[in-house]
C-alpha cells in the first residue's frame, strides 16, 4: 500500500440550496489567485456543478459517489486524480449527512469518513441565530468519527447577526467560524429546473466566478482554510490504473450547448481502450464524419437549443442514415431525445432526427429524478443480460405517441422511473439510448460496450449483434469494478 499526502477539503452543509455550491466556486478561485493549485470534485451525480467548479479550477472535476461506487475505487479514483501539490476541493450534496436512508448510506458524510478529509460546513443564516450551534453540535454528537474543521455563515446580513451566531457556535462546539459569506441582494446565479444553468449558456461565467473570489477573499480566513487541507491526515492505498489499450477505433461525441453532460473519467476510459475521441457540434457541423465507428450522445439540454438543433437537417439526415446502416450509437437522456421525432416545449415542435419511433415531451415537473437501479433484461448492443446498472436519472421530458412495436427496453427498473414503467434503454438496431445515466467506475462494462461495438463496426461486422457469442471475451479488461485499481 502506498502512502500519500493530498492536501483536501470537503464542502458540506445543513440542506440543499444553503449556499455550499457558491461557496466552493468562490473559494476555489480565491485559492487559485492566491496561487494555489486547485483539483475539484463533486460528490453525487451532478454534471452542473462539476462544469462549474472544473470552470472556475480550469481543470477537470471529477466525480466520487458511494452509490455507484464501492469504497475502494472511490479512494482510487481520488489517489490518482488528487496531487501533493495542488489542494483537493470536494463539495457534498444536500446535507452532510442525507443519504439514501434513514442511516446516511451515501451521504456526503460517509464520503468524508473514507477519505479522511476535514469537512467545512456551510450554513444558511437566513433568519436564525443560536439555534444554529445545536445543528452543528448535533452532526458532531450524530457523526463522532468525523473531523470538522470549521463553518462558513452564509446569508449574513449584519455584524450583529454574524456575531451571535459565531459566538454561539464558537463557545457550544468547539469549531472556529472561518469566515462568511454576505448576502449579496444583486447578486444571482441563474437557475434551470432544480439547480444552475450550465456555465457553457451563462455568457458571463467569468465575471461571476470573479465576484465570488473577491467575496471569499474579503470575508473568509483563508490561511486557516489552507492549514486545514495541508494537515490533512495520509492517505493509504493504490491510485486507480486504467487498462492498457488493445485496438483503435473512431468514436464520435457530441458535446455542444446541447449535450454537455459528460464524466471525464467515462471519456478516459474510452481513450484507455484505445478510442480516439471526435468532438462533434450538433448546432454548427453540417455533415457526420465518414471515418467514424460508433457514436456517444450525453445529456443536456438539447429542448432549449431545440430550434438550431432542427435547423441543422443535414447533419440530422446524415446522422439518421448512418444509424439506419447499423452505426452504434450509446445516448443518454438528452442525447435519446434527440434521437425521436421532435421535442414538444413550451407550446412549440421542434423535428430531430427522428429514427427512434417516439416523440418527447418536456414538461413543467421533474418525470423521473435520482438514483436509478436497473437490470439488463432483454437483448441489446451494449451490455450482457443480467448485468445490474447503478445511475442515476433526471429529466422534465416523457416519450409520447411511442411506436412500442417498433422498439424494444432492455432495462427493468427496481429504483428509478425510466423510459415508461419502470422500464429504460431504448434498442432500435444499433441503438441504445437510455434517461439513466451510468458513470464507469460505477458500471465497467458501459465502456467495454462502447468500445466493442465501434471494433465490431471498424472490423465490417454488420451481422446482428444479438447473434455475437463473443461479446463477453472480446476485451475482458472489464469485468468487475475492482479491476480498474
Amino acid at each position: 500500500m502506498k502512502r500519500f499526502s493530498l492536501p483536501r477539503l470537503i464542502i458540506s452543509a445543513q440542506k440543499g440550496g444553503a449556499g455550499k455550491t457558491l461557496f466552493a466556486l468562490g473559494l476555489v478561485a480565491a485559492l487559485r489567485k492566491s496561487g494555489e493549485k486547485v483539483i475539484p470534485f463533486k460528490k453525487g451525480p451532478d454534471y452542473i456543478d462539476a462544469g462549474w467548479l472544473s470552470f472556475a479550477a480550469q481543470h477537470p472535476c471529477y466525480n466520487l459517489d458511494p452509490f455507484f461506487m464501492s469504497s475502494e475505487v472511490i479512494k482510487a479514483s481520488f489517489l490518482r486524480h488528487a496531487a501533493s501539490d495542488a489542494i483537493a476541493v470536494i463539495e457534498g450534496n444536500r446535507g452532510l449527512l442525507d443519504g439514501v436512508d434513514s442511516q446516511g448510506s451515501c451521504s456526503t458524510a460517509q464520503l468524508a469518513r473514507i477519505l479522511k478529509v476535514p469537512v467545512i460546513l456551510v450554513l444558511d443564516c437566513t433568519k436564525v441565530t443560536r439555534t444554529l450551534a445545536a445543528f452543528v453540535k448535533g452532526c458532531q454528537v450524530l457523526e463522532e468519527d468525523l473531523f470538522f474543521g470549521g463553518v462558513i455563515l452564509n446569508q449574513i446580513v449584519r455584524a450583529r447577526h454574524e456575531r451571535i451566531i459565531t459566538q454561539s457556535i464558537e463557545e457550544h462546539t468547539g469549531l472556529k467560524v472561518l469566515g462568511i459569506m454576505p448576502r449579496l441582494r444583486k447578486f444571482r446565479l441563474p437557475m434551470r429546473h432544480l439547480g444552475l444553468l450550465p456555465w457553457q449558456e451563462h455568457g458571463e461565467g467569468q465575471k461571476i466566478i470573479d465576484r465570488l473570489a473577491q467575496v471569499v477573499q474579503e470575508n473568509v480566513d483563508l490561511d486557516k482554510v489552507k492549514e486545514l487541507a495541508y494537515q490533512t491526515v495520509p492517505l493509504y492505498g493504490e491510485p486507480l490504473k486504467w487498462p492498457e489499450k488493445i485496438a483503435s477505433v473512431r468514436i464520435g461525441v457530441f458535446r455542444d450547448k446541447a449535450f454537455q453532460f459528460y464524466y471525464p473519467e467515462n471519456l478516459a476510459a474510452l481513450e484507455a481502450l484505445g478510442a480516439e475521441l471526435i468532438f462533434l457540434d450538433a448546432m454548427n457541423d453540417r455533415t457526420l464524419p465518414a471515418d467514424i465507428h460508433a457514436l456517444y450522445i450525453g445529456g443536456g439540454f438539447p429542448e432549449t437549443q431545440a430550434e438550431e438543433l432542427a435547423a441543422n437537417e443535414s447533419l440530422r439526415r446524415d446522422l439518421r442514415e448512418a444509424l439506419k446502416a447499423g452505426l452504434p450509437l450509446y445516448a443518454e437522456c438528452g442525447g435519446l431525445m434527440f434521437l425521436g421525432r421532435c421535442i414538444k416545449w413550451q407550446g412549440k415542435s421542434y423535428e430531430m432526427v427522428g429514427i427512434l419511433p417516439v416523440d418527447f415531451e418536456v414538461r413543467e415537473k421533474p418525470q423521473g429524478h435520482g438514483y436509478v437501479r436497473a437490470i439488463v433484461s432483454n437483448p441489446n448492443p451494449f451490455y450482457p443480460l443480467g448485468t445490474e446498472l447503478l445511475g442515476h436519472e433526471f429529466h422534465y421530458s416523457c416519450p409520447v405517441n411511442v411506436k412500442e412495436d417498433e422498439i424494444s427496453l432492455a432495462l427493468t427498473l427496481e429504483k428509478g422511473h425510466g423510459f415508461q414503467q419502470k422500464l429504460d434503454g431504448v434498442v432500435y438496431r444499433n441503438i441504445f439510448g437510455a434517461y439513466t445515466h451510468i458513470h464507469v467506475l460505477g458500471q465497467p462494462l458501459w465502456a467495454k460496450g462502447i468500445f466493442e461495438a465501434a471494433l465490431r463496426w471498424k472490423n465490417g461486422e454488420r451481422g446482428d449483434w444479438r447473434l455475437n457469442s463473443q461479446m463477453e471475451l472480446l476485451i475482458g479488461v472489464y469485468h468487475q469494478t475492482k479491476n480498474l485499481n
